[in-house]
């Protein structure tokens, strides 16, 4: 799984619990976008998070 390149957020492990308390393993994947950005001045394209698209960490490119 990719992280962001931003933050660095990646997958998270976990276990998911039924009504009948049967434990089974599963992933949390943050929501990655693949979007154009300047990188060091240049246009990339890199896989960033949500999250950081939203808070303005990520100067988009044209």
């Amino acid at each position: 799984m990719a992280k962001c390149a931003v933050c660095g957020k990646g997958q998270v492990v976990g276990i998911q619990l039924s009504h009948s308390h049967i434990r089974t393993k599963r992933t949390w994947s943050p929501n990655l976008q693949r979007v154009k950005a300047l990188v060091n001045g240049t246009p990339r394209r890199i896989m960033v998070c949500t999250r950081c698209l939203r808070s303005g960490k990520v100067q988009r490119a044209i």
